[in-house]
């Protein structure tokens, strides 16, 4: 059986990733948190000797499971992570298991940087280091459509194997305006995701609850799980407009809730990030996985 994802420790968590790591979001049944985060940014000043604290660190400590990098070509040269407050790291792995949180990677297939560019080289690569989770998607600016992001899915998933966490989707238009449909989503599924990413009734114009319960219902009876996201700068409202967010969420039948980066540079509002956590599963939950923070043992590099 299955293992949920919001029952496991520290380790456990670190040792996640690919389809095992869907798998253990569908089992928690809507109650997984993910916080993506600028790969470069430290969240808080550094120390006098030069250490400080990575936003990875700070939004697990507020509660997230699961963590993504974003604008990862700022922090990683293909070989090497360079981490703000972390220092550098050889491989994902090492990072998953010094920070106790599977990691994700951003990739698009829009007008971005190359290292960025969702093209199968570079997500070998990825995997490769131990990325958990690629997570294709579209910044603001970048042109990114479905068309593109089915093509690039399916491109990727003929060269990865059936094994690896590819989710798909759009948090907001990225310059690329269009409806948001079941059958926009449910080609990403076609294409080869096991997951796809949906805007949360409330932070995209036209998104209601019913459009996005009935494509929620329409990925999830085609095989794949569903992250309903606020990419959209809420991650930094006002504190009333979370449990409208997260029950709707609820409502709609996600399985993973996403926060994005745009608050303080490079991170959610972590105040919200726990108060949303407390809505869609309550106080057991969130504290029992905010207990898991603190690093673990450093791999040398």
């Amino acid at each position: 059986m299955t293992e949920r994802i919001l029952d496991l420790d520290r380790e456990e968590l670190a040792r996640l990733r690919g389809r095992e790591l869907t798998a253990a979001v569908a089992a928690a049944e809507g109650r997984t948190m993910i916080a993506e985060v600028f790969a470069e940014r430290a969240a808080l000043s550094p120390h006098t000797d030069g250490r400080g604290v990575h936003n990875i660190e700070l939004v697990a400590a507020f509660g997230a499971d699961i963590v993504v990098l974003n604008l990862i070509e700022r922090a990683w040269d293909g070989e090497r992570l360079r981490l703000p407050g972390l220092g550098t790291f050889s491989s994902f792995t090492d990072l998953a298991a010094y920070v106790g949180r599977p990691i994700g990677v951003n990739l698009e297939s829009g007008d971005v940087p190359e290292i960025r560019r969702a093209r199968p080289e570079h997500a070998k690569r990825l995997i490769g280091m131990g990325a958990a989770l690629l997570c294709l998607t579209a910044n603001p600016g970048t042109g990114g459509s479905y068309e593109g992001l089915a093509r690039v899915t399916d491109e990727l998933r003929a060269g990865l194997g059936d094994d690896v966490a590819l989710w798909s989707g759009k948090m907001h238009h990225a310059g690329h305006p269009e409806r948001l449909t079941a059958r926009r989503l449910t080609a990403l599924v076609d294409a080869g995701a096991d997951g796809v990413v949906l805007p949360l009734p409330g932070t995209m114009p036209g998104v209601t609850r019913e459009l996005a319960a009935e494509a929620v219902a329409a990925v999830q009876d085609a095989g794949a799980v569903v992250m309903g996201t606020i990419g959209t700068s809420q991650e930094g409202a006002h504190a009333d407009v979370v449990p409208q967010l997260a029950l709707n969420a609820k409502e709609i039948g996600v399985d993973a809730h996403h926060f994005g980066d745009a608050y303080l540079p490079g991170l959610c509002d972590p105040e919200l990030l726990y108060a949303y956590s407390v809505a869609i599963r309550g106080r057991r939950h969130t504290w029992n996985r905010m207990a898991l923070g603190g690093r673990g043992t450093r791999v040398p590099v």
